[in-house]
């Protein structure tokens, strides 16, 4: 290589650099928003400025909202890790699994409600974020759900499984956000909470 190939190899990839670092200051600064004020009250001239760039060099990188939350729950779902349904596989009570799962789950909440609080929230409102949530959040709560529903008797009866239908709808309601903060708002510990919404399943799903 020549010395002329070799500076501009070195500018580009200095160019691929700062641009990089640059989209990461855009999310980093979006994260933070949407953890504080939410998504909904996130304005891109919020996101600019708080990330040092124009709005421009914001939209140069993160073309529509869709865009920019995708790099956003990406980012921070790298940083702050849902609980895995693959530990609870090996579980063969499913009771044991429930339980632990949601005690599980019912603590990630508390640890990050200011960033899910605002997101559940907003969802509805934001259809740009409800797009992002349904391919983030969707897939990993049916997850959970195929996870948490194997393995049920009803009433203890051999061979006689629960109405697949209703063990899914109780299932989806215990592993709701919104659930968690209901009956944590109600006065109990996470645990406590988790503790009941464990009865509550098995009330429909029998054991």
């Amino acid at each position: 290589m020549t010395p002329d190939s070799d500076s501009r190899t070195y500018r580009k990839a200095e160019r691929a650099r700062r641009e990089q670092e640059t989209r990461l200051r855009i999310t980093e600064a979006a994260v933070e928003l949407h953890r504080t004020v939410g998504p909904a009250n996130t304005t891109v001239t919020d996101v600019a400025k708080l990330a040092g760039v124009s709005r421009m060099t914001v939209y140069n990188h993160f073309p529509t909202d869709a865009d920019l939350f995708a790099a956003c729950s990406t980012h921070w779902a790298s940083q702050n890790p849902f609980p895995d349904p693959a530990q609870w596989e090996t579980m063969g009570d499913p009771r044991e699994r429930l339980a632990s799962a949601l005690q599980e789950l019912y603590r990630w909440y508390r640890l990050k409600e200011d960033m899910l609080g605002k997101v559940f929230r907003d969802t509805p409102v934001v259809p740009s974020l409800a797009q992002v949530m349904g391919s983030l959040w969707g897939p990993y709560e049916d997850a959970l759900v195929q996870t948490l529903a194997a393995g049920w008797t009803a009433n203890g009866a051999e061979g006689e499984v629960p109405d697949n239908t209703e063990l899914a709808a109780m299932l989806r309601l215990v592993l709701d956000f919104n659930t968690w903060r209901s009956l944590t708002g109600s006065g109990l510990d996470h645990e406590s909470a988790a503790g009941l919404a464990a009865r509550m399943v098995v009330g429909v799903a029998g054991t």
